[in-house]
């Protein structure tokens, strides 16, 4: 798929090294198969490489890269996936385009958007270890044909990918099982991307890019399903109906209250400490502390109002409720 495409497999294989590895060093498995799939797409098809489009894509992502692969140690790539995946899904309207309908839509980026998707490319690779076919929607509006955008999207990410594994290496970011899941991922890319040179011209430039955008949607929703699961299990995050009009959903063992009154609409109610109140309601929780054994604070953010706050006051295990 990735060599047909130009990219896709390594956003699939996430979630697939994610129940094998930890998700630190899940980018250093994907990217020594990432960086073996496009040295070989441009042996084989190296002349077809737009050197214009190489220019101006890889001074800009190279920065980009070294700052989202140190970023890695600090933030959790899986949102950024989850994101990733969202944008991924959002095209499968393209897929019901007519070719007509498709060629009259496409309006080619100024060439400065090159250095702005060469970026936002770095930048998410650093992070989460591909690039897959995030960006495959800009190659195609630039009308380069098949050959150019496997060959050109392989110049331009290779170098990507090799500063990518001596950042991960230096930062101690990889594992045996790693390197050995990486590698056989490299030796399936060499392969198909001798394979691709047979079979790529006999598929239509429509038809190409309809396998491109479908690989992204398959993508997107196998990122999503996959991601989506690890964030739910990390942060706890779960949903509780407590009433017919009042769900309490967990994050990170944070209590948020989702609620539906009739007369005040839609409440979100969220749980703050007394350090979060302002000014004024300091002093009433001061004076309601000394009155009772326990007082919770929740803080109800209502459309169309101000922020609003609620005090539970339990005293000999009886409850009295201030709203302010």
């Amino acid at each position: 798929m990735s060599a047909i495409c130009g990219g896709g497999a390594s956003l699939i294989l996430i979630p697939l090294l994610n129940l094998l590895l930890p998700t630190s060093v899940v980018p250093f498995s994907l990217t020594i198969g990432t960086f073996t799939s496009s040295a070989s797409r441009i042996a084989v098809f190296k002349k077809h490489i737009n050197w214009k489009i190489f220019f101006w894509f890889v001074p800009f992502s190279i920065p980009a890269v070294l700052t989202g692969a140190y970023l890695i140690k600090f933030i959790n790539p899986n949102y950024l996936q989850l994101i990733v995946a969202l944008f991924l899904v959002c095209n499968a309207p393209q897929l019901f385009k007519s070719k007509k309908t498709a060629e009259n839509s496409e309006k080619p980026y100024p060439d400065f958007a090159l250095a702005i998707i060469g970026f936002l490319a770095g930048f998410v690779s650093g992070i989460t270890g591909a690039i897959g076919l995030l960006f495959n929607r800009f190659y195609l509006k630039f009308g380069l044909s098949k050959e150019e955008i496997v060959a050109t999207r392989a110049a331009n990410e290779v170098f990507l990918h090799l500063i990518k594994l001596m950042i991960y290496i230096s930062l101690g970011l990889y594992s045996n099982l790693a390197l050995c899941l990486g590698l056989a991922i490299a030796a399936a890319t060499i392969v198909s991307s001798y394979t691709v040179k047979f079979i790529l011209p006999y598929l239509s430039e429509n038809i190409f890019k309809k396998v491109g955008y479908g690989a992204m949607v398959v993508s997107g929703v196998a990122l999503l399903a996959g991601t989506s699961g690890k964030i739910i299990e990390q942060d706890k995050i779960s949903i509780v109906n407590e009433s017919k009009h009042s769900s309490v959903i967990s994050w990170r063992n944070t209590d948020m209250v989702l609620e539906y009154a009739i007369n005040d609409g839609l409440e979100i109610e969220r749980p703050i400490q007394p350090e979060e109140l302002p000014e004024p309601l300091k002093q009433k929780y001061i004076t309601l502390k000394k009155q009772y054994d326990t007082v919770y604070i929740e803080k109800v953010f209502t459309f169309g109002r101000e922020a609003a706050h609620e005090f539970y006051c339990y005293k000999d295990k009886k409850l009295t409720k201030f709203e302010i």
